[in-house]
């Protein structure tokens, strides 16, 4: 399946999954976390977008606080002329999660990404500011047409239920959350509490990050053995094993070219029941809860 770049557009196939409001994303999108951070690579993160997005990875995640804004400086250049082909989705600060901070927070990252709404904007994760004031925040923005969605990101499941009992709150479309086959503590509890809300999961670093895990984890005879089967590389199938059930949207961060095709091909994988099952056996889930894993 790793083909070069002029024929990889025709292997690759369009799955997607529905947000509550009915929107239909595809299953693989685009992160940027650490883009921004070093100008020396501005061109190769922007041409790496924008690939993403030749590819259909119209899902583009993105946050105030990677590289302090610069992130968003990135995703901003790599949507000009083709807005409204993206699916454009940013985070706040906890810090500025309430009030007339978040509507702040909002036009600052509007700004910076050159754009004059967001399709998506996210709580980061818990601060000083209750859901409920976060929640009005965000109803607000939307009211004012500066979002068109709001949802939250690294709440375990206390917090969704804490959030749920606020007025609004069934607005929520995506809880984004850190999941891969070698940190699936979601699934004792989270993960089918979304599932019974029927909100799907965003799930960020789906390969892991980078270093000993990773290494350990492709270095794994049976993720090896299952890749080879599916002329694929490991980390290709890490990915097809996350949006396997079609209900979890994953951002997967590429900057060098061949990584943005092997994404996109991960979505024209599919796992069978046994290879599922030998994978999940070899990276086990956890038969207790856990906390909420979070980098």
């Amino acid at each position: 399946m790793r083909n070069d770049a002029p024929d990889i557009r025709q292997d690759v196939e369009r799955r997607t999954l529905t947000l509550p409001d009915e929107t239909e994303l595809p299953v693989v999108g685009q992160g940027t976390w650490h883009m921004g951070e070093n100008p020396a690579q501005k061109k190769d993160e922007v041409r790496a977008l924008q690939t993403g997005l030749d590819l259909g990875m119209t899902v583009m995640d993105t946050a105030e606080m990677y590289g302090n804004g610069g992130a968003e400086y990135i995703a901003g250049e790599a949507v000009q002329g083709r807005r409204d082909e993206v699916f454009l989705v940013s985070k706040a600060l906890p810090g500025n999660a309430g009030g007339s901070r978040l509507i702040q927070a909002c036009e600052e990252s509007l700004k910076r990404m050159g754009t004059e709404y967001m399709d998506l904007y996210l709580l980061h994760w818990r601060g000083g500011f209750s859901l409920e004031e976060t929640v009005e925040g965000m109803e607000k923005l939307k009211r004012d047409g500066k979002i068109r969605r709001w949802g939250v990101s690294n709440l375990d499941t206390d917090d969704m239920e804490e959030l749920w009992e606020a007025e609004s709150s069934e607005h929520c479309q995506t809880n984004q959350v850190l999941y891969h086959l070698g940190s699936r503590g979601i699934e004792y509890d989270l993960l089918p509490w979304m599932r019974n809300k029927r909100l799907p999961v965003m799930a960020y670093c789906p390969l892991a990050q980078g270093g000993l895990l990773r290494r350990k984890m492709l270095e794994h005879p049976d993720l090896q053995e299952i890749a080879a089967g599916h002329n694929a590389s490991a980390m290709q199938i890490m990915l097809a094993w996350v949006i396997q059930a079609g209900d979890i949207l994953a951002i997967p961060k590429a900057v060098q070219t061949q990584h943005v095709y092997d994404n996109a091909q991960a979505a024209s994988i599919r796992l069978t029941d046994e290879e599922c099952r030998t994978l999940e056996q070899a990276f086990p889930a956890p038969d207790r809860k856990q906390p909420l894993d979070i980098v």
